[in-house]
């Protein structure tokens, strides 16, 4: 199977739409990766993710840190790590687009609360991992591969400029 960069950047920014949810995590900071939810802008090259400002992720972020989002999809047909450049923006427009009855449930105090912010992914980059094998063809290409010594075909994986 091959795919055109295109489509398979087609894919990580729909999967990143319907998950919505991964692990995002800074570079060189020493922290674990967290689990957030998502929010794509495939245009802009850019994911937002809501939080208090007074988070340790937030404090860090500082106006452009290294940063990596993990996604993989529930069947695990695709595997992705987005890196970028992570900071806080309180951007209203976003808020009030992004806002649903889940991101309020972790927001008590509302839309309003001083304490609310966005952190904004600037996408550059990312690697992507499609595997098209279900359960089946896995067991055979592993079957196959280790009686000829070979490495399983089991899909392909991409490094895409998302610049």
């Amino acid at each position: 199977m091959t795919h055109s960069s295109d489509e398979i950047e087609d894919r990580l920014w729909a999967e990143i739409d319907k998950s919505r949810f991964g692990m995002l995590g800074l570079i060189g900071q020493g922290m674990h990766v967290q689990p957030m939810t998502a929010f794509a802008e495939k245009p802009e090259g850019k994911i937002w993710f809501f939080t208090y400002r007074d988070t340790d992720l937030a404090r860090r972020a500082g106006d452009g840190s290294r940063a990596m989002f993990i996604v993989q999809s529930k069947d695990q047909s695709l595997q992705a790590c987005v890196g970028g450049l992570l900071s806080q923006d309180r951007d209203p427009d976003r808020i009030e687009k992004f806002w649903d009855p889940m991101i309020a449930a972790w927001f008590p105090e509302g839309k309003q609360d001083p304490r609310l912010t966005l952190l904004r992914l600037d996408c550059t980059d990312a690697q992507v991992w499609l595997t098209e094998a279900g359960a089946l063809k896995y067991a055979w290409e592993v079957a196959r591969s280790n009686m000829k010594g070979e490495r399983p075909d089991l899909g392909e994986q991409r490094r895409l400029d998302l610049h």
